[in-house]
């Protein structure tokens, strides 16, 4: 699958924009897709997935129709498959920081890392708020981030590891996946740092682990960060903490932190839209908010009866397809099924 992702700073201009990939973002797009409307998705975490990708990939979702049991990570894939044939383009590891509507009705989305997205409508799927990695309160550190500190990195070939010492930083099974994949980049060194010499992974990958541990490829280090040393953006070395009260200084180039991530409302809150409870409310015939061209999908919306399941957010994104294709058009739209639609097979790629 082939799906576009940008960070370029000149204006893109889109039917719809859909702020959150999480899953049911991400059926948003395909929904939208079926309607012929092209989408741009922009999320806070550098991956798709959201919360099932974040919060629960291993753990078995057993609510989806259709389908007795699979994972956060195994949905987040069959979604993935499923709207890659709507090409959406991607806006990873930003968040939308500004929302303003343009006099001829259009909305001007701005982002973190200065994207500017112009769109005929606007689909909020942010779940609970954008999810953002928990960062270090540490002198200094604010200036190394994406340079020499990083944030639950996605992308470890873009970090240039090669002869450098690396520092993994976290507990869970990101940040020991991760001091296992920095190996093949050929550091000086790799150390992964946790409070407790205790980690939350499978057993698979704590056997690993350990026999990387044994054959002195990764040092397993129970400590605490309590400054660090740095020239301009590199970072030189840090100062931790141990168990016995003892200090130690790692020579450090390279910081890979897996603290955990945390929902935030962010600047939605900022945005001008009706707020109750921080949730968006929704009309349910069409899940507009109260402005024109803006809809709410999933636990970011809020009306009678609503229930935050993954599978009311899927009706949701696929009743907002609709309203806003007619929204857009200005007439009604025919309903067509995905079994006997030659115009839905062309578009999902599988017309004979």
């Amino acid at each position: 699958m082939s799906l576009a992702t940008t960070a370029n700073p000149v204006l893109n201009e889109t039917d719809v924009a859909v702020i959150g990939a999480g899953a049911v973002g991400m059926f948003q797009v395909f929904q939208l897709g079926l309607q012929g409307l092209q989408a741009h998705l922009i999320d806070a975490l550098p991956h798709l997935g959201g919360q099932c990708a974040e919060l629960y990939p291993h753990k078995p979702i057993y609510d989806i129709p259709g389908i007795k049991a699979c994972t956060g990570a195994e949905l987040i894939e069959r979604l993935r498959e499923q709207m890659a044939p709507f090409a959406p383009t991607l806006h990873l590891g930003q968040q939308v920081q500004s929302l303003q509507q343009q006099e001829d009705g259009r909305w001007l989305l701005g982002t973190s890392t200065g994207t500017n997205l112009l769109a005929k409508a606007v689909v909020i799927a942010a779940g609970v708020g954008s999810f953002v990695p928990k960062t270090l309160k540490m002198d200094g550190i604010e200036a190394l981030v994406g340079a020499s500190v990083h944030y639950h990195p996605a992308n470890l070939e873009a970090l240039s590891l090669q002869g450098q010492h690396v520092l993994v930083h976290g507990g869970d099974e990101p940040a020991v996946q991760a001091a296992i994949d920095v190996l093949q980049y050929q550091p000086a060194s790799v150390t992964l740092m946790h409070r407790r010499e205790v980690f939350a992974a499978p057993q698979a990958l704590l056997e690993q682990l350990q026999a990387h541990k044994e054959a002195g490829r990764i040092q397993v280090l129970a400590a605490q960060p309590l400054s660090l040393q740095a020239q301009a953006t590199q970072l030189q070395s840090v100062q931790v903490s141990l168990p016995d009260a003892s200090t130690q200084i790692l020579p450090v180039q390279q910081w890979l932190v897996f603290q955990g991530i945390s929902p935030k409302l962010g600047p939605v809150a900022e945005w001008g839209l009706e707020l109750v409870k921080k949730q968006l409310p929704v009309d349910t015939g069409t899940f507009v908010t109260e402005a024109p061209g803006i809809y709410a999908v999933g636990d970011i919306n809020i009306y009678p009866g609503k229930r935050k399941l993954l599978l009311c957010g899927f009706h949701e994104a696929t009743l907002a397809g609709f309203s806003i294709a007619e929204y857009l058009t200005d007439k009604p739209v025919l309903l067509q099924y995905t079994t006997t639609s030659t115009r839905l097979h062309a578009l999902l790629g599988v017309a004979p």
